[in-house]
């Protein structure tokens, strides 16, 4: 077996990740851990300063519902989410966000953040819910402020550290194990209570790109699904993890298009230079009510595009010249006109500058002025994700003032395992909290968690035997490279075993094919999904193969099975709903509408004695009433 010393932390709270949500926990657990005698540790498999979604930094922040200064009410985010996820949501989990959202941004500010301003000093929205930032260094801040907060409470953290499995003792969360990615160290952390903050996944469908640009992609390429799989290994409840999401982005770089419809109005148009948009209008008739509410629905916007791209009638162009020449020239004065195009110019550049640096580079190397021509978007593969349009994560408790019957079943955010939170990427069914209203719900599970352990302040407990089978499982693929590395010429070649890398294009090709990936245009059936199903069984078979030459290919093997396990869930429960109500993002083509009996969540459980799988259809229940005839106008 491989050499790998073997190092134990205890602690009450122990928080996975080191992205928004992450950060979040740390702050508010911290707070609350020094007033009641307890340690919070924090594992984060990269370093917290450049960690999770947020890393290379980000233009807006998407979640501001400024409720004090009176432009919008809890409500009015609780209508927007439901609408645009097509009426499945959990409203109770969105509201208690939102409530608490603005709240997260103002401290961002206070620790740094710049904000943009107008004359008047108020905050420059980029649209209803968006504020404009300065945000390259969005998430260095915000780490700093969680780094404070765990050493002011006399915590800690650890970088470097991926974590692989959890510990679950009758049906309890202890803790969980996993390995450095830089020591030969194998790690065990026990705690009374567990966050799981881990990110969404990439990488499960096969990407756009391709050749040298392999490993580009929308959502960072290190989120691989490790909350979904740690929730699901711990037997927890999961919930929407059918609601994939499909953004589009400027083609290649994958560059956001936000800024550019909702701060420069631009639109859109395809290759004959029709507005999608309003020529596929009566489409949206088919989606009632929601491809009737203002704004449209992300998916169904994707899917008025992706109608004309199946046409032949792209590619489809942003128009960027069209945008900046309608800005600028409600300058009357010449030169005052020409200082404005300057500044919009400038502004363009910094949106990706500040964080999709490739797409900048790409304008540069394709010769591309955004004042004079347009540029191509595209949608792009899909992703598991829970805090942007997407839903898919575990299904957790929500607050006990607001949430509907059954909605409640302890402390807020834990999963249907105790002593397990959920926040960001890792909880399902509230999307649109992105980076602020992830922030705001890891606070939400941080002050959750440690009252769940100052409540429940047992010694968290776990057998010694079971702890060295993980630790042999874990760390197998190193075994199994240095017992065959000699069988062959070349070393990723092999009868014995298999790599990762080969092992994901296995994956990739499997969901892309089957599950309504880019080149099936997003659409499957019953009969691919069943395939689907049966190829993934083998490819589960075969993960016991997996071999890593070091420790960068052994965390990318850990990497692929957490994939693997989310393609799994996700297979499961897109067949499990017998409707299409995303279109956009995925298109049942043998139910090609959406149904009222579906009206419903769609939720899977894994049984770790039994190892079956369990389909569940959960009621959607309203914090707000009068909602619910709205949502079934449908039929």
């Amino acid at each position: 077996m491989a050499n790998f010393e073997t190092v134990e932390v205890k602690t009450d709270v122990l928080i996975i990740g080191g992205g928004m949500a992450a950060c979040g926990a740390a702050v508010e657990a911290s707070y609350w851990a020094k007033k009641n005698g307890l340690k919070v540790t924090l594992v984060d498999k990269a370093a917290m300063d450049r960690s999770g979604a947020v890393a290379m930094g980000l233009s807006a922040i998407n979640q501001y519902v400024d409720v004090c200064g009176g432009k919008n009410t809890i409500k009015d985010y609780v209508d927007y989410v439901r609408n645009d996820l097509m009426g499945v949501t959990r409203e109770d989990l969105v509201a208690n966000i939102a409530r608490h959202v603005d709240s997260t941004v103002h401290l961002f500010e206070k620790w740094g953040l710049p904000i943009w301003k107008d004359a008047d000093g108020n905050y420059v929205h980029e649209g209803r819910w968006q504020l404009m930032i300065n945000g390259e260094s969005y998430k260095v801040i915000v780490a700093e402020a969680a780094k404070n907060a765990l050493n002011e409470a006399g915590g800690e953290y650890f970088e470097r550290v991926f974590i692989t499995e959890p510990l679950v003792k009758d049906n309890k969360c202890v803790g969980a194990v996993g390995f450095s990615v830089r020591e030969n160290k194998f790690y065990i952390f026990k705690a009374k209570a567990t966050i799981c903050a881990m990110g969404g996944a990439v990488h499960v469908f096969k990407p756009r790109s391709s050749g040298e640009g392999l490993g580009r992609s929308w959502y960072p390429p290190f989120n691989s699904g490790a909350s979904a799989y740690f929730t699901i290994k711990s037997g927890a409840e999961m919930t929407c993890q059918e609601v994939r999401f499909i953004p589009v982005r400027f083609k290649d770089a994958y560059g956001p298009v936000g800024a550019w419809f909702l701060l420069f109005k631009s639109r859109a148009t395809n290759g004959l230079g029709e507005n999608y948009m309003e020529t596929r209008r009566p489409e949206l008739e088919k989606w009632r009510p929601y491809g009737l509410v203002k704004p449209v629905p992300a998916n169904l916007r994707n899917w008025l595009m992706m109608l004309d791209v199946m046409e032949g009638k792209g590619p489809i162009f942003m128009r960027t010249e069209e945008a900046i020449a309608n800005l600028s020239k409600v300058v009357p004065d010449e030169k005052e006109r020409k200082k404005k195009l300057k500044e919009l110019e400038s502004e363009a550049w910094e949106d990706f500058l500040d964080m999709t640096i490739s797409q900048a580079i790409l304008w540069a190397a394709t010769n591309t002025a955004p004042e004079e021509k347009p540029s191509e978007i595209a949608a792009c593969e899909p992703y598991f994700i829970g805090s942007h349009s997407g839903a898919s994560g575990a299904w957790v408790s929500g607050p006990e003032d607001i949430a509907p019957e059954g909605y409640a079943w302890g402390y807020n955010n834990m999963t249907t395992v105790q002593g397990l939170f959920a926040a960001g990427d890792a909880s399902g069914a509230s999307s649109h909290k992105f980076s602020s209203g992830s922030h705001a719900e890891g606070r939400i599970a941080g002050k959750a968690a440690v009252c769940y352990a100052v409540e429940n302040s047992g010694a968290p407990d776990f057998d010694a035997g079971k702890i060295d089978e993980l630790k042999n499982r874990i760390l197998q693929p190193i075994d199994l490279y240095e017992q065959h590395k000699g069988a062959s010429s070349d070393p990723d070649i092999n009868v014995n075993y298999i790599k990762p890398k080969m092992f994901m294009f296995r994956l990739q090709k499997i969901m892309d094919e089957y599950a309504g990936g880019v080149s099936t245009q997003f659409t499957t059936t019953k009969a691919l999904l069943e395939k689907g199903l049966e190829l993934l069984a083998f490819l589960k078979e075969d993960s016991e193969k997996l071999a890593a030459e070091n420790l960068h290919e052994l965390m990318r093997c850990w990497e692929n099975i957490h994939r693997m396990w989310q393609a799994e869930a996700h297979v499961r429960t897109i067949l499990f709903r017998e409707e299409t109500r995303w279109p956009g993002y995925y298109f049942r083509a043998d139910y090609p509408a959406m149904n009222k009996d579906w009206h419903a969540f769609a939720n899977c459980k894994w049984h770790p004695n039994s190892s079956e799988w369990e389909m569940i259809k959960r009621d959607i229940k309203h914090v707000y009433p009068e909602a619910a005839d709205h949502e079934l106008l449908g039929g």
